[in-house]
């Protein structure tokens, strides 16, 4: 008889720790509920950063381009305004197959042009690189999340193996108690 009363006191004791277990637990999940529900809530002032960080950046770009090509305009003026008559007179009294003041302008005008375009694609890629970035990131989430629901998964299955091997081995105590006691009455 003490030897069912013990397993009953064991059995209450059990339960109430279970209990007690899972009420811990459940305020971990609302807890947890409230922290991702206040991360959910600033998502919008993030994506409202990243998108005047890209209207930043392009705006930036192109008042850097515009500033560029305006100082360049002026050089180009004023080289030619200088030049443009001394080299002619040059050109046509000496070597009328040298290269014309103007050809040289194209030219320039072209290269910086082709700075200003690279400067743009520039900032393109990184804003390219950027969302990249981003995407790995949420797939690096989304397999962290997967991998953690697959050790859950193998701690609840490792868990309740041990829990039946011991209830398996208490039982097999028990039934050897039982049958010790019986064989000595």
């Amino acid at each position: 008889m003490p030897w069912c009363l013990y397993n009953s006191m064991a059995s209450n004791k059990e339960v109430k720790n279970s209990e007690t277990i899972n009420i811990a637990l459940d305020e971990t999940k609302l807890t947890v509920k409230k922290t991702t529900d206040e991360a959910v809530k600033e998502i919008p002032r993030f994506t409202k950063a990243v998108n005047e960080y890209q209207q930043e950046t392009v705006q930036a770009t192109k008042d850097i381009a515009d500033s560029f090509l305006d100082s360049q305009k002026e050089v180009i003026h004023s080289m030619q305004s200088l030049w443009v008559p001394y080299i002619e007179n040059v050109q046509n009294s000496y070597l009328s197959y040298w290269v014309s003041p103007q050809r040289v302008t194209e030219n320039y005008a072209r290269a910086v042009s082709n700075i200003t375009d690279s400067a743009i694609v520039a900032t393109r890629l990184a804003n390219n690189v950027l969302f990249a970035t981003m995407d790995d990131w949420k797939n690096s989430i989304q397999h962290a999340r997967d991998n953690a629901k697959e050790f859950s998964r193998l701690n609840a299955n490792v868990a309740n193996t041990f829990e039946n091997a011991a209830r398996d081995n208490l039982r097999d105590f028990s039934t050897r108690v039982v049958q010790t006691h019986s064989g000595r009455q």
